[in-house]
């Protein structure tokens, strides 16, 4: 139930990037105006998390109901865009609003999950994280079937969809292994900075948020080049938004594969295995960039369904290490500082494209596999490893 209630909520977070290509047009947006409508989401989402976790909120609030509030809140200011917004300003602030409302969807669905689930964690957190993962690529899927050329459908149709998202997280109840609300307590954040374990599967995590979100904000833009590259039709939006709708969903699955694996194999071993080959993906893009689809789709389905695969068991390794009582608060912390890279990601990539062209854009984002799999090999040789997927590591 909270993971279909995450799969529909998080369909806000890319429904005006899917839409952007109209809305530049009807609001005469420039490039960086356009990058914006997904850069003030990330930084939305960064605002709102360390406000959470500034204030404890994931851990003194009950978590289905900052769940249900976030989710219609990120509704209804989707909706104001749709309805109402004209001109880029407004809808970049709105778009921020949005993200600090999402702030309080996703850390929260995963600690309710945590909640309920001791044996099998990371598998359970890896279906949240693939549901989410399908829910971010939906807006891509509304766009090909019938939001080309109308961008209020994308708009209205995610934030209606967030809304049954909010309504469904009210009926979960807390799960046994759910620590009670814990008292306000600003120290917590000193103590999950200063823990060595939570900090390496940190680590882990930023270098793996580096490359996720610029692929996924850009990969519409680098089909489209590429089928064009090669001779497709001067039209291929729809091509390129189905293409991106199953490059982006695809990792759902990997998602719930690699929470499986890490529960039976452990967690540092199959994030170190994921990152390894998304990290090569961010190189291939450029011998793979210009070939025919029978080459292109096969290459983006394998780097989406192994870009996210590991997202879940960063999160699962910090509610295993974190202290008990401010998990919540740790999962949100660590959210907050890996979204906060990918506003700088995301904004490197059009600064790639002027310099070498979409072939090898994706080059530079390599660096955040390399690090993220470092660290979590050095996690892997520490005693507090013990403490991952059952003493699997």
């Amino acid at each position: 139930m909270i993971a279909l209630a995450e799969l529909l909520a998080m369909s806000l977070w890319f429904s005006a990037t899917a839409a952007a290509p109209e809305l530049a047009t009807e609001w005469g947006l420039t490039d960086g105006e356009t990058a914006w409508l997904t850069i003030a989401v990330q930084l939305g989402f960064v605002a709102g998390a360390l406000l959470s976790s500034a204030l404890t909120l994931a851990d003194v609030i009950r978590p289905r109901h900052l769940f249900a509030g976030s989710a219609v809140a990120g509704a209804a200011f989707t909706a104001v865009i749709a309805g109402f917004v004209t001109s880029a300003v407004p809808a970049i602030a709105l778009r921020f609003l949005t993200g600090v409302a999402l702030a309080g969807v996703y850390p929260t669905g995963m600690k309710i999950l945590a909640g309920w689930f001791e044996e099998g964690r990371g598998f359970a957190i890896g279906l949240l994280v693939g549901a989410l993962t399908v829910g971010s690529a939906l807006p891509h899927l509304l766009r090909a079937v019938g939001g080309v050329g109308q961008p209020r459908v994308v708009l209205y149709g995610a934030a209606g969809l967030s809304v049954v998202g909010g309504v469904l997280a009210l009926l979960v109840e807390p799960g046994p292994h759910q620590a009670p609300a814990a008292p306000f307590d600003p120290s917590a954040i000193g103590r999950i900075l200063r823990d060595r374990g939570t900090m390496l599967a940190n680590g882990g995590y930023f270098g793996h948020m580096w490359e996720l979100y610029a692929v996924w904000t850009w990969i519409p833009a680098y089909l489209i080049a590429s089928i064009a590259a090669n001779g497709g039709s001067g039209d291929s939006s729809s091509l390129a938004s189905l293409l991106a709708f199953g490059t982006i969903a695809v990792g759902g699955i990997g998602a719930v594969v690699a929470g499986s694996a890490a529960d039976r194999l452990g967690r540092t071993r199959i994030t170190s295995a994921s990152m390894a080959v998304s990290g090569v993906a961010c190189i291939a893009a450029g011998f793979v960039f210009g070939s025919s689809l029978l080459l292109l789709v096969p290459f983006v389905l394998v780097w989406g369904f192994v870009i996210v695969a590991d997202s879940a068991q960063f999160s699962a390794a910090v509610s295993e290490l974190a202290e008990g009582s401010y998990v919540g608060t740790a999962l949100t912390l660590q959210t907050a500082i890996g979204f906060l890279l990918t506003t700088v990601s995301i904004q490197l990539i059009p600064m790639a494209v002027d310099l070498v062209g979409w072939r090898w854009a994706f080059a530079p984002l390599a660096i955040g596999p390399i690090l993220g799999t470092l660290s979590m090999q050095r996690l892997r040789r520490l005693p507090e490893a013990a403490k991952l997927a059952g003493g699997r590591g």
